[in-house]
């Protein structure tokens, strides 16, 4: 980042090159002055203002020793913080110790200690930023060949963004103090919310009871074999999601999503048309086949057009660009937060993304992807579902219930995943197995086999940082490649 030289506070104009820079440093004497004569103002700046946010060095290396000694529950004051200082060579060209009594005699009251904090912060980001469009443009002056313009925007995106959410370009280390607080508020609000969860609740109440919702920062695989229904349980997970969203006031006093959420999902496989008419088959309770080729009644069409109308407002955001590599996936994320919200992230599926640079393995490939994606969710802190297919080697078994080998290059996405979860619908593979029309008792118990599996779907948590594994069986309803919840399930659950 581009280095700025202090100005000492001389009364001399200062040089052309630095008049633009945005400073004050009448308002860090004051801030300064503040805290070494009442303590108690460091209460009140601390969430805000940090030693590195300080225009002039001298003044970030005496708010760093009072806030030390103000942690220890040590006075800081002029006279206290002389002994540290006599010999800082920045400190004598100010004056030496005597600077530090001139900071006190300035001081301003305790009440606008905050309204300062805040100022001296928002030029220490303004700086930042003059900073960041400087490096931007040496770097795009300087023609090298490994160094493409495209790459060269992703990083500046990035930073950008982390200045715009953490307030500085590196998050660093964070006390156990601060973590802990985040955890306590987690539980507080799991507690507090409907169910007891402390995520995004699904709409689907046994799999929200396992899972405790969508937590924030969680990579979640939801994976399967062709036509066991991936797909349309992402989107109805999408769909209830984006259909309860209510913004508001949340208990932390941010501003963003108290119900629901924003969704955004990325489809590889298939177009936003394709996607848009699932939903809305969901929600028109009109089958697929029937939107596609159009055979709908007058009734049928009439709800079509009243789902469209009525999901118009939801914040589903769909991104179909095919093999899209995995920083471009992080900074169209980034975009879409930054411009929108976002609280939940679906890529469907993982196998279809690309790594951003060429690997010489399919694994060390997957390995960057997973690892991409778990990063996006921690960024973000947003959960992140991410769709995989499993092997065929699921097949060849005679229990076709999948389970964590059979995930394709399954080192990486186990390691990786907070959550590996897998969709199962044994009616598949029972359809298929149907005897022949003369072979009556063999007919009559196959029969007896779909009965007990009709309309019924699986989904199997073989993974979960953070709670328990099994097995939540749901209703599915093909026609409309809908998920829900199984009555007889939830019932005997409360009995």
């Amino acid at each position: 980042m581009t280095e700025i030289r202090a100005l000492h506070p001389t009364g001399l104009p200062a040089p052309a090159d630095e008049q633009t820079v945005p400073f004050s440093i009448e308002a860090e004497q004051q801030l300064l002055g503040a805290l070494l004569t009442n303590n108690e103002v460091f209460d009140r700046i601390s969430q805000v203002l940090k030693s590195e946010h300080f225009y002039e060095p001298v003044h970030s290396r005496i708010y760093d020793i009072a806030a030390e000694r103000i942690r220890k529950n040590a006075l800081a004051s002029p006279v206290t913080l002389k002994a540290f200082l006599e010999n800082d060579a920045g400190l004598k060209d100010l004056g030496g110790p005597a600077y530090l009594a001139r900071l006190a005699g300035a001081a301003i009251s305790a009440y606008a200690a905050r309204d300062y904090a805040q100022m001296i912060r928002e030029f220490a980001l303004r700086r930042d930023l003059i900073a960041l469009g400087r490096d931007i443009s040496a770097r795009a002056a300087s023609v090298r060949v490994e160094d493409d313009a495209e790459e060269q925007i992703k990083a500046a995106e990035q930073t950008l963004y982390k200045l715009g959410e953490q307030g500085t370009a590196e998050r660093g280390f964070q006390s156990f103090l601060k973590a802990v607080t985040g955890a306590v508020d987690a539980a507080a609000a799991a507690f507090q919310r409907d169910g007891q969860m402390s995520g995004i609740p699904t709409a689907l109440v046994d799999l929200d009871r396992k899972m405790g919702g969508l937590n924030n920062s969680d990579l979640i695989i939801l994976a399967g074999r062709p036509s066991m229904g991936k797909t349309s349980l992402a989107t109805n997970i999408a769909f209830n999601v984006a259909k309860a969203y209510r913004p508001g006031q949340r208990a932390d006093g941010t501003t963003g999503a108290v119900e629901g959420g924003v969704v955004g999902f990325f489809s590889l496989e298939m177009s936003a048309e394709q996607l848009a008419a699932r939903i809305l088959s969901e929600a028109a309770e009109v089958g697929s086949h029937q939107i596609r080729s159009g055979d709908m009644t007058e009734e049928e069409f009439r709800r079509f057009v009243q789902a469209a109308n009525d999901l118009q407002s939801c914040p589903l955001y769909i991104d179909d660009t095919p093999a899209l590599p995995i920083n471009q996936l992080a900074a169209r994320a980034r975009k879409l937060k930054r411009t929108q919200g976002l609280d939940l992230l679906i890529v469907d599926y993982l196998q279809l993304l690309k790594a951003a640079s060429a690997r010489d393995s399919r694994v060390n490939e997957v390995s960057e992807i997973t690892q991409g994606l778990k990063a996006i969710a921690k960024e973000l802190n947003i959960p992140v579902i991410a769709l995989s297919q499993l092997s065929r080697q699921v097949e060849n078994r005679e229990d076709k219930r999948p389970q964590l080998s059979d995930l394709r290059e399954s080192g990486s996405i186990e390691q990786d995943a907070d959550i590996v979860m897998f969709v199962f619908r044994e009616e598949y593979y029972r359809e298929r197995e149907k005897p022949a029309d003369h072979e009556l008792d063999k007919l009559a118990k196959w029969q007896e086999v779909m009965n007990a599996v009709h309309g019924k779907a699986e989904v199997i948590i073989g993974k979960q940082r953070h709670g328990p594994i099994g097995t939540v069986e749901l209703s599915f309803e093909g026609r409309f490649t809908r998920f829900g919840n199984l009555e007889k399930a939830r019932q005997s659950d409360w009995d």
